[in-house]
């Protein structure tokens, strides 16, 4: 009987051991599983906010040589990157060539050499006329003259006699100024067709045009010959070791920066960054339009270099480099990293780990950087905060940690 007692209990034993093993695996099957994150600690460090932007070098004083006069320039021999001394000869300008006449310019120009042909013709004949009469009156004087003296004539007709001689004077000088006249029209009619080929003159005023500045050629921007009106530029000279750096930035990022504020410079060819300093924030904006067609209003930035200048010597005009702008700095700030904190509503907040479990934590942040923000409340140094979090974490689930990083 005992036998069959203790044998009726163990079965019953076994089955609710059974029953319990089930209902455990059941249950372990559909418990939910610790949500797998890596997460950061918060500490205390050193924190840079910087704006970034691609910039140019750019010679400080350049000069652009201009024609002082219209002329006609030669081909000029220098090529750039040419040394070229103060006040050194660029270029020779020469006279201008006269221009090519048409058909009927030619007919116009051939008509006016035989009108001042004809012209001085007639101009000689009437100094002829002229030098005539003035013989006359000169010789019917001379006899007057002598009978006046003889008591013959009045002092009247004497005087008549002599104004009469003054008068053909005067018209013979007339007649041989025109004949001078005639003689200069005729020439410059002649010129008009001795010069119609387009040829350059060999004579006439040359004018040189010389190097303000000790440097070297920058640009040919007029490097063939040919005519040149006044205010022209020629060529463009400069001193390639005196450089600066501009950059344009969005104007929301212009104001953080002012004179004074350092910049690194990154990705210009060398090993080694190069630091600057800002020397102007230009107060204009303009518009320009950005890659994705967006218009954006910019601000140029002027940069002195700081380092050595036996670091950036290779660097030469219109290079380009990575500018970043430290606009705020501190050695020693409580951070979290950037890429932990999201927008929850008005402010921000991360997802912390505390106790095994999620918990949506509000923090007060300070200012943002590409890798940092700061920390002005809601975290303390230590805290375990996940780095990239998602929209399918939820407050309150079991965690396991498969990466953490101490900053």
């Amino acid at each position: 009987m005992n036998l069959k007692l203790n044998g009726k209990m163990f079965r019953r034993a076994a089955l609710l051991l059974l029953a319990l093993l089930v209902a455990g695996a059941i249950i372990y099957a559909y418990w939910p599983a610790p949500v797998e994150v890596s997460v950061t600690k918060v500490s205390r460090g050193a924190m840079q906010v910087a704006v970034e932007e691609e910039g140019q070098t750019r010679v400080r004083e350049r000069y652009i040589v201009a024609a002082p006069v219209a002329a006609y320039a030669p081909r000029i021999e220098l090529h750039v990157g040419d040394k070229v001394e103060a006040h050194q000869e660029l270029a020779v300008l020469e006279p201008l060539p006269p221009g090519v006449l048409d058909v009927r310019s030619r007919a116009a120009s051939e008509a006016r050499v035989a009108q001042t042909q004809a012209a001085l013709d007639a101009a000689r004949k009437n100094a002829e006329a002229a030098k005539a009469g003035a013989q006359f009156a000169g010789a019917e004087l001379s006899r007057l003259r002598h009978l006046h003296a003889g008591g013959l004539i009045s002092q009247s007709a004497l005087e008549q006699a002599e104004s009469e001689a003054q008068r053909t004077a005067a018209t013979l000088a007339a007649a041989n100024s025109s004949i001078q006249v005639a003689k200069y029209d005729l020439v410059a009619a002649q010129t008009m067709l001795r010069y119609d080929v387009g040829a350059r003159s060999k004579g006439g005023e040359r004018v040189p045009v010389r190097s303000p500045v000790a440097g070297v050629v920058l640009a040919l921007n007029h490097e063939n010959e040919g005519v040149v009106a006044p205010g022209e530029a020629l060529i463009t000279v400069g001193d390639p070791h005196a450089l600066e750096v501009v950059a344009d930035l969005l104007s929301s990022d212009a104001v953080r920066v002012h004179p004074g504020t350092h910049v690194v410079f990154t990705r210009w060819g060398g090993d080694a960054s190069l630091l600057g300093r800002v020397r102007t924030v230009e107060p204009v904006a303009f518009t320009k339009i950005s890659a994705l067609g967006v218009e954006e209003q910019r601000v140029l930035v002027v940069v002195d270099f700081v380092s050595p200048e036996n670091l950036w010597r290779r660097l030469g005009d219109g290079y380009r480099l990575e500018a970043r702008f430290i606009v705020w700095e501190s050695g020693d700030v409580l951070r979290v990293p950037a890429s932990a904190v999201f927008q929850s509503g008005d402010g921000w907040a991360v997802v912390k780990v505390e106790n095994g479990r999620l918990k949506i934590q509000p923090v007060k942040i300070g200012e943002r950087g590409d890798e940092y923000n700061q920390v002005l409340g809601g975290l303390v140094a230590g805290d375990a905060v996940v780095t990239y979090p998602d929209d399918t974490l939820r407050a309150g689930e079991r965690v396991r940690i498969i990466a953490s990083r101490d900053e």
